[in-house]
């Protein structure tokens, strides 16, 4: 089991659900204190809510998560960043991280997301197919291969015998729409959930490829998390039927 060190500031970027203190266990059973939530870039705005949802229903609870590429994710815990649990979008990077470490627990899938083409409101440059994006002149963003978007990304251009040449590479599935939607590309190949987040900004247009574009996400206990007792608690509420209402409601498929 691998020493936890603090993470060099700049290094994450932590968004502070609530309040609450230190701990585990409150007197009475109930669950307290921080848990501290590595999850990826895509989940951003529905675990914002679940943690809310969470620290409702655990008073003195408070959720600390850092939102990033899976895979940056992966190697700053491999490298000892502190954290009760990871939620992966793709269960390679959650693997490489087990390998090293353990959980406490099995990881489990708990819901699945599915790529899309993202393009302006109204889509001016009138793309229907990933074919459409080799056209001259037009601009497109991809997830970098290492994340699970550009993974998702290669799958489906593979299946569909399409060589695209991106303008550029992003780390994560936020900075791939932000091109979207600051009009630097005309087109990017992000999941369908965030399109719905960015909506009527962005608008999605859905492709066939898309089947073999499907990243399962995984979520863990870390087997040396500070506080195991909310780990679990929050992993629990991630699964139950509230939580999957969200997610589901955001555009994610169950698994």
């Amino acid at each position: 089991m691998r020493p936890r060190t603090s993470v060099l500031a700049g290094a994450v970027t932590l968004v502070l659900a609530g309040c609450g203190t230190p701990g585990g266990e409150a007197v009475g059973g109930g669950v307290t204190g921080t848990v501290t939530v590595f999850a990826a870039a895509s989940l951003a705005a529905t675990f914002d809510r679940i943690g809310r949802d969470f620290e409702a229903a655990h008073p003195g609870s408070t959720v600390v998560f850092n939102f990033a590429g899976s895979s940056a994710l992966a190697t700053q815990l491999t490298a000892g960043a502190p954290a009760d649990v990871f939620a992966s979008a793709a269960p390679q990077h959650l693997t490489a991280v087990t390998t090293a470490d353990g959980t406490d627990g099995t990881p489990a899938v708990f819901v699945r997301n599915q790529l899309v083409i993202a393009v302006a409101a109204g889509n001016p440059e009138g793309v229907r197919s990933l074919s459409d994006l080799t056209r001259p002149g037009l601009k497109v963003a991809l997830c970098a291969e290492q994340v699970p978007c550009g993974s998702a990304a290669r799958r489906a251009l593979d299946t569909a015998g399409v060589a695209l040449t991106p303008v550029t590479l992003e780390a994560d599935v936020r900075g791939a729409l932000a091109k979207v939607r600051l009009g630097e590309v005309d087109a990017a190949l992000v999941y369908r959930t965030d399109t719905r987040a960015a909506a009527p900004e962005v608008a999605a247009v859905e492709f066939p490829e898309s089947d073999q574009a499907v990243n399962d996400y995984p979520i863990a206990v870390l087997a040396d998390a500070p506080n195991p007792t909310a780990a679990h608690a929050f992993v629990a509420h991630v699964r139950s039927a509230q939580s999957q209402a969200v997610l589901t409601e955001a555009g994610f498929q169950a698994p």
